[in-house]
């Protein structure tokens, strides 16, 4: 037949990935009434008003054209001078710091710059579902690093020892961790450094939830010893200033490897956008009211929704950051799957199953604590009905 496609063609890499099991839910749960989402993780704050107004004032002075692809020089000497007081950790804002389109822009940028084909990225699993993704569209190969509930789901670095083959180049973090709220303690962040100052392993680290530890210190691998010229360092405003909707975040990285990130970012993006970075600037310099309040407010809906998970039956231990909780649903005898498909139809409410996050999250639900208390508490007692009716 004339016109006929005789071949495939979409790309193969595009053909390996896995539609995200987060959005299928929220897709579902969007068209029925009377659901409680604890699926997406998005602040329930709206972005404070002085820095809402920042970016209207921004647009009011007509400050809508492009700006450097590095974004503009305030905000990245803005950022300069917090990675400096939280870390001691010295940036310069000309030449290693690069405003990108929120966190997930970063690092998918930056694994397109540092991977050739067949190269291995090392992910604890379970991990954000993002990262498996990022690293397919780059030509490498994800080697994932298990991580347990009798571990709270800490990484170990003799876990990624384990794991290392001659193909291993780089290892992909998030700390604190997406789905599982663990974060990593600094003496095993120090063994991970370690191994990868002794193995030549780069490190990008996803730190868009560095601001939401409850009870400990953040620790960053790149103010460890040896880790500042080999680490890319992704920050960003998405949770702890609740600014999803404005996408900007940032890369710190040393010259070499940020000029590579440059390339990927100028030709696929261009900027952030203008009023976005003025908006910031502005959270950079004058929001840390905001994110203690907010943070102190996910503080008490972490213990809020362990305690009850665990009144009803789904075992979960204390997430030390992020706004997730990892319970299990072992008691019911359902799969993970198979648990959050009947949750939604018999009770409306949205959870994601862990097996979304990687073969290591089966058994395992998310649920987020980032929505309103008195939404959690109707969360728990409809939760508490469905398992009892199935345990």
């Amino acid at each position: 037949m004339e016109g006929l496609v005789r071949r495939e063609m979409l790309s193969s890499r595009v053909r390996a990935i896995k539609p995200s099991g987060i959005r299928k839910y929220f897709d579902i749960a969007a068209t029925m009434s009377d659901v409680i989402s604890l699926g997406v993780g998005e602040p329930d704050f709206v972005t404070p008003e002085h820095i809402r107004q920042a970016g209207i004032r921004a647009i009011e002075r007509g400050e809508t054209k492009y700006t450097s692809n590095y974004g503009t020089l305030e905000l990245r000497a803005a950022i300069s001078a917090l990675l400096a007081t939280r870390y001691g950790l010295a940036y310069d804002p000309a030449s290693e710091v690069l405003v990108t389109v929120g966190v997930s822009e970063g690092i998918d940028a930056a694994l397109r710059a540092l991977l050739d084909e067949g190269d291995e990225v090392l992910i604890p699993n379970p991990g954000y579902v993002a990262y498996e993704a990022d690293v397919t569209l780059a030509g490498g190969v994800v080697v994932p690093v298990t991580t347990s509930v009798e571990d709270q789901f800490e990484v170990k670095a003799a876990a990624i020892e384990a794991a290392l083959t001659p193909r291993s180049k780089l290892i992909l973090l998030g700390n604190p961790n997406n789905p599982t709220g663990a974060v990593i303690a600094r003496a095993e962040l120090e063994k991970i450094a370690q191994l990868a100052v002794r193995r030549d392993l780069i490190v990008v680290s996803d730190e868009v939830y560095s601001r939401l530890v409850y009870g400990e210190e953040h620790a960053c691998i790149a103010a460890l010893p040896g880790m500042r010229e080999r680490t890319i360092l992704a920050d960003g405003f998405s949770k702890a200033y609740a600014m999803t909707g404005w996408r900007v975040g940032y890369v710190a990285a040393p010259p070499h490897y940020l000029e590579a990130i440059l390339k990927v970012h100028q030709y696929a993006i261009m900027c952030a956008a203008t009023m976005s970075q003025a908006a910031a600037l502005e959270a950079v310099l004058h929001g840390e009211e905001d994110v203690r309040e907010m943070v102190h407010s996910y503080d008490e809906r972490r213990r809020l929704i362990v305690a009850g998970l665990n009144s009803i039956g789904l075992t979960c231990y204390e997430p030390k950051g992020a706004f997730y909780a990892f319970p299990s649903v072992a008691v019911t005898g359902l799969t993970s799957d198979e648990f959050v498909d009947q949750l939604l139809v018999e009770e409306h409410v949205a959870v994601v199953p862990g097996s979304a996050f990687g073969e290591a999250g089966e058994g395992f639900i998310r649920c987020t604590y980032c929505t309103a208390r008195d939404q959690l508490e109707e969360a728990i007692e409809r939760m508490g009905r469905f398992v009892r009716k199935y345990s």
